[in-house]
């Protein structure tokens, strides 16, 4: 089974023009929030479709956060691909994507049956759509999700949770 999202949502902000850098034009950024278990029954895949009221353009850069943990009471983000060496062999969560969806997968040399409810339920992700423009003229470090809000100027309240649903994809198209 795929995982698909439930809602329709608006982006999640909207720059001001002028106080951007560039040249005036706003800047769209959109920033999700989802939740969920990876299982045999999904593929060890979580799938997030993109909502049809945004548009994710070629040129823009998509980029998934890990909540690896919390520290002093403050979440702690990694950007994908992680990897972590366990005894019964390497993991790694890691993701693709396209102008439409993104898949968030397990992957790794150990049989992903014997992993704990802690590395693979109740995984949370942040979903990043840097706007082309943006990506292209910043060369800030985008693995410090912190740093990529705080240039969008976007809080906490800025993230669109999503709750996803499980439904069977169909792959006719």
């Amino acid at each position: 089974m795929i995982l698909l999202l439930a809602i329709t949502i608006l982006p999640a902000c909207q720059g001001v023009p002028g106080e951007d850098g560039l040249d005036g034009d706003s800047l769209l950024g959109s920033v999700f929030e989802i939740e969920g278990d990876f299982t045999p029954a999904n593929d060890w895949m979580l799938y997030f479709k993109f909502p049809n009221t945004i548009e994710v353009l070629e040129s823009d850069a998509v980029l998934v956060y890990i909540l690896w943990e919390q520290a002093n009471k403050l979440d702690v983000w990694r950007l994908l691909p992680q990897t972590i060496i366990l005894a019964e062999g390497i993991l790694q969560y890691n993701y693709d994507y396209t102008l439409a969806d993104v898949q968030i997968f397990l992957d790794g040399s150990l049989d992903l049956n014997t992993l704990l409810p802690a590395e693979s339920q109740d995984q949370v992700f942040r979903i990043v759509v840097l706007p082309a423009d943006f990506a292209m003229n910043n060369s800030m470090d985008v693995s410090n999700y912190n740093l990529v809000m705080k240039s969008f100027g976007l809080d906490k309240k800025a993230v669109v949770k999503i709750d996803l649903v499980e439904e069977k994809m169909d792959n006719t198209d």
